[in-house]
C-alpha cells in the first residue's frame, strides 16, 4: 500500500506543549508511520498507510483541538488564522476595557501616588469582582479549556501555568474580600493582577498570531498566484470565459497581454515575454514561442497567445512548489529537537519551582505573609511559559524557507535548510549546470586567398549543407548563421558517418562540391588540412569541437561549435572560493575539453570522463575524506550523485520541481542561485541560534528574578507575551533578505 501524506489546519494550540500532545494523538492512529507538528505554522504533515483524513481529523478533535484537511486545489486560500487573530484582537479590547479601572486602582497601592485621586467605590472589593469575574472566566476560558485538554491528555503546557497564576490571584482574592472586616477598601487584593496578566497574554498573543500570519506571507502569496479564469478555444472556434477549476488537460486557452498563465500549457501559435517573477525570483521577462512551456500563474507581457493545457491541479508546477515549500515548513530540523525535549519536561519543572517558592516565602523568608507568596508564585507561574521556546524554530524555518522560495530556491526539508551552511565542498556536473547544455556556434573563419566564392557565400553554403543533417552539431551551426545571406540550393546531399556531411552546391549556374567534417574526411577527399591544423588545434584546446570546411579540392576554412558556459557561471564560483569552499567540476567529457572548460570559469579541481553511474563513487571519497558535500547536476543523468551527497540540488527552469533525488530545487538554471541557498541557510541557521539563546536566557533569567520577588506579576505577564513576540519578530527579519545575494 502507497504511503498516502496529510497535511492538516490545526487551531486552538497555546504552545508547544500543545503540538506534543496532538502528535501523540495522531500517532495513536492506526496506519500513521510519521508526524510532524509544527507549532508556529498549526499545521501537522501526517503520512499514513490506508488512513482515512477523516479519522486523523477524529484523533485531533479527541485530543481536545480542532483540524481541518488542508487542499491546495481550492480557489481561496483559508482565512481561519486570519479569524482567530480578530477573535483574539477582540478578547483583548473587552479585557482591556474591564481591566483599566483595575489597573488604576494599583496606583493606590503605591506612596508616590498619594496626589492620584482613586474613588473608593473602585477600591470595593466587590466592583473589583465584577470587574476581574469576566476577565477571569470568560475571556480567559480558553486557557482553563486549554489546561483540561492537555491535562486530560497527559500533560502540562502553558494554559496550565496561565490558569494556575490567574486562578490563584483570583480566588486568594476572593477569600480577602469575604472576609474583609470593613467590605470597603482592602489594600491586599489581587483582581487587578489575575485580570491584568490574561488582558496581556491575550495581547500578546493576538501579537504573536499576527507575526505567525506574517511568516507563512510566501505561501500566501503562492496560493494567491493561482488564476481563478481562463478563456478557453471551443470547437466551433470561439472563445469563453470559464473557471480554471473547470480546465481539462488539452484543452486550447487564450492568453491575452498582461494576463495570467491560467495552468500549465504549451505554446500552440504566438510569441510574448513572460514574467516568471514570482516562481523563479528572475524579474527579466522570459520570451516565448512555439513549442516553449508556460506555467500557471505567470504573467504575459506584451502579446498574445494560444496555448494547450498541459497539466492541472495538483499535478500543476504551482501546486508542487507550495508543496516543497509548506514540506519544508512542516518538517523538524535537528536543531529544534533540543527545544522539543526542553520543553516536554519546562512545565512540571516550573509547577515544583512554583511550589517551592511559595513555601519558602510563605514559611521560611517572610512567615506568614500569604500575599507576598502568592505574588511570588504567579510570577514564576507566568514569566516561566515556554512559548518562546516553541516559537524559535519553527518561525525562522518558516520565514527563512518562505524567502528562499521567492528567491527561486526550494528547499524540501527544513533539515537540508540547516546542513546547508555547513558544507565544506561543491561538487558540480558541467553540462547544464556550468554550461548551457546544448552545443552553440562560436567561430567560423574562412581563408583570405583567392575563392571562387565570397564569405557571404560561403556562410550561406555552410547553412544550407547543415540544415539536411539532423546532428546537434550541425543544428548549432545552423542557428548561429544568420539568415541574411541569399539561399544556396544544393544536390546530392551525403552524411558520412562520425567523418561529417558532403553536397554539391548549385550557384551562379555553376555546380562545386563542398565538403564539412573531420581531417579525415578532407584526407579522403584529398584535400590538404596543413595550413589550418594550427588553428584547429588551438580551439580544440579551448574545448570547442572543431569542423573543417573544403570546397572543391581546397581548405577554405572551420567552423567550431562548443557547449558554452552560463553567463554567470564564473561569477558565482567565484563566490564559492571566495566563501572558503572547495569547488569540484565533474564530467564525462574528455580531459583536454573537461580543463578548457574549468579554466574559463576558475575551477582547479576536475573529475573527467566519469560515466554517470560512477559519480556517486567520487561523492563517496569526498566524504571519506570529511568533506561535508553538496552536489549539483541536472537531477536525471547525477540521480546516484545527488542521492550520495550530504546535499544533492537540482538545476532546473522553474517547472519541474519535483525531482525525487535532490534536497534543493534551483528553479533559474543559474549557478548564482547556489549562492543563495548558502546564504539563507546560514542566515537561517544564525536566526534560530538567537532565538534559542535568548528564548533559554528568558527563562533562566526570569524564573530566579520572579521567585526573588523582583517581578511583580502583570510585568511578568508583559515580559511573556513579549518574549515571544520578539522571537517571532526577529525570525521575520529573513523575509527582509536581499535576493541575489553574491557576497
Amino acid at each position: 500500500m502507497a504511503t498516502q501524506q496529510y497535511q492538516l489546519q490545526l487551531s486552538g494550540m497555546s504552545c508547544a506543549g500543545c503540538a506534543k500532545t496532538i502528535e501523540r494523538a495522531l500517532q495513536g492512529v492506526d496506519g500513521v508511520s510519521s508526524v510532524n507538528v509544527n507549532f508556529a505554522t498549526e499545521i501537522a504533515a501526517v503520512e499514513a498507510n490506508n488512513v482515512a483524513a477523516a479519522k486523523l481529523v477524529e484523533a485531533v478533535k479527541g485530543a481536545g483541538y480542532d483540524a481541518s484537511v488542508i487542499d491546495h486545489e481550492q480557489s481561496e486560500p483559508d482565512d481561519s488564522r486570519e479569524r482567530a487573530q480578530q477573535v483574539q484582537f477582540y478578547k483583548f479590547i473587552a479585557a482591556a476595557i474591564l481591566s483599566a479601572p483595575l489597573l488604576y486602582t494599583m496606583l493606590g497601592h503605591f506612596s508616590w501616588t498619594d496626589s492620584i485621586y482613586v474613588p473608593n467605590w473602585l477600591m470595593n472589593p466587590w466592583v473589583q469582582m465584577a470587574l476581574a469575574t469576566p476577565v477571569q472566566f470568560i475571556i480567559g476560558w480558553q486557557f482553563y479549556k486549554g489546561s483540561y485538554t492537555a491535562l486530560r491528555g497527559g500533560a502540562a503546557n502553558m494554559d496550565v501555568l496561565v490558569a494556575l497564576g490567574t486562578s490563584a490571584a483570583y480566588f486568594y482574592s476572593v477569600f480577602l474580600a469575604a472576609f474583609a472586616s470593613d467590605h470597603v477598601i482592602h489594600e491586599g487584593l489581587y483582581f487587578e493582577t489575575s485580570a491584568v496578566l490574561i488582558t496581556l497574554i491575550v495581547l500578546g498573543k493576538w501579537f504573536e498570531a499576527r507575526a505567525k500570519g506574517r511568516s507563512s506571507a510566501a505561501i500566501k502569496q503562492l496560493l494567491n498566484l493561482q488564476p481563478k479564469q481562463a478563456l478557453r478555444e471551443r470547437n466551433d472556434g470561439e472563445t469563453e470565459q470559464v473557471a480554471v477549476a473547470e480546465l481539462k488537460v488539452g484543452d486550447v486557452i487564450h492568453i491575452k497581454p498582461g494576463q495570467q498563465v491560467p495552468a500549465d500549457s504549451e505554446v500552440m501559435s504566438g510569441d510574448s515575454a513572460v514574467d516568471e517573477s514570482m516562481l523563479t525570483g528572475e524579474s527579466v521577462p522570459v520570451d516565448k514561442k512555439q513549442g516553449d512551456s508556460l506555467t500557471g500563474g505567470t504573467i504575459n507581457k506584451n502579446g498574445f497567445m494560444k496555448a494547450k493545457v498541459k497539466k492541472l491541479g495538483k499535478d500543476s508546477a504551482l501546486a508542487q512548489i507550495i508543496k516543497v515549500v509548506e514540506q519544508a515548513q512542516t518538517s523538524k530540523a535537528p536543531i529544534q529537537r533540543l527545544a522539543d525535549q526542553v520543553s516536554a519536561i519546562f512545565v512540571p519543572v516550573v509547577l515544583g519551582i512554583a511550589v517551592i517558592t511559595f513555601f519558602v516565602w510563605a514559611f521560611w523568608y517572610q512567615p506568614g505573609d500569604y500575599g507576598s507568596a502568592l505574588e511570588a508564585t504567579v510570577a514564576v507561574l507566568v514569566i516561566a511559559c515556554p512559548c518562546a521556546l516553541g516559537l524559535a524554530t519553527p518561525t525562522s524555518i518558516m520565514a527563512g524557507s518562505g524567502r528562499a522560495a521567492q528567491m527561486g530556491v526550494l528547499f524540501k526539508q527544513s533539515e537540508t535548510l540547516e546542513i546547508t551552511h555547513t558544507v565544506t565542498t561543491v561538487v558540480l556536473d558541467k553540462t547544464g549546470t556550468i554550461t548551457e547544455g546544448k552545443p552553440k556556434l562560436t567561430d567560423i573563419e574562412f581563408n583570405t586567398a583567392e575563392r571562387q566564392l565570397n564569405e557571404g557565400q560561403l556562410k550561406a553554403a555552410v547553412k544550407a549543407l547543415e540544415q539536411q543533417s539532423e546532428h546537434p552539431l550541425a543544428q548549432a551551426v545552423v542557428a548561429g548563421i544568420s539568415d541574411d545571406a541569399k539561399a544556396i540550393a544544393i544536390e546530392n546531399f551525403k552524411a558520412h558517418e562520425g567523418r561529417g556531411v558532403s553536397a554539391t552546391l548549385n550557384t551562379d549556374n555553376k555546380a562545386y562540391l563542398m565538403h564539412i567534417g573531420t581531417t579525415r574526411l578532407m584526407q579522403e577527399n584529398d584535400i590538404d588540412c596543413n595550413a589550418w591544423l594550427e588553428r584547429k588545434e588551438a580551439l580544440e584546446q579551448e574545448g570547442k569541437t572543431v569542423m573543417l570546411i573544403g570546397f572543391e579540392k581546397q581548405l577554405v576554412g572551420l567552423v567550431a561549435v562548443a557547449d558554452t558556459v552560463r553567463e554567470y557561471s564564473k561569477d558565482a564560483i567565484t563566490n564559492l572560493k571566495q566563501r572558503g569552499l572547495k569547488v569540484v567540476m565533474i564530467t564525462g567529457d574528455n580531459q583536454r575539453t573537461a580543463e578548457a572548460i574549468a579554466k574559463q570559469v576558475g575551477i582547479e579541481h576536475i573529475f573527467a570522463e566519469v560515466l554517470p553511474e560512477n559519480k556517486a563513487e567520487h561523492i563517496t571519497k569526498l566524504r571519506d575524506q570529511g568533506e561535508i558535500v553538496a552536489m549539483v547536476g541536472d537531477g536525471i543523468n547525477d540521480a546516484p550523485a545527488l542521492a550520495t551527497a550530504h546535499v544533492g540540488i537540482a538545476m532546473g527552469t522553474g517547472t519541474d520541481v519535483a525531482l525525487e533525488t535532490a534536497d534543493i530545487a534551483l528553479m533559474r538554471a543559474d549557478l548564482r542561485s547556489l549562492v543563495d541557498a548558502l546564504y539563507v541557510s546560514n542566515k537561517t541557521v544564525r536566526n534560530i541560534r538567537q532565538n534559542l539563546f535568548w528564548a533559554f536566557a528568558y527563562n533562566t533569567l526570569g524564573i530566579p528574578v520572579a521567585a526573588a520577588g523582583l517581578l511583580a506579576p502583570w510585568l511578568a505577564g508583559g515580559a511573556m507575551a513579549l518574549s515571544s513576540v520578539s522571537v517571532v519578530l526577529n525570525a521575520l527579519r529573513l523575509q527582509r533578505l536581499p535576493t541575489k545575494r553574491r557576497s
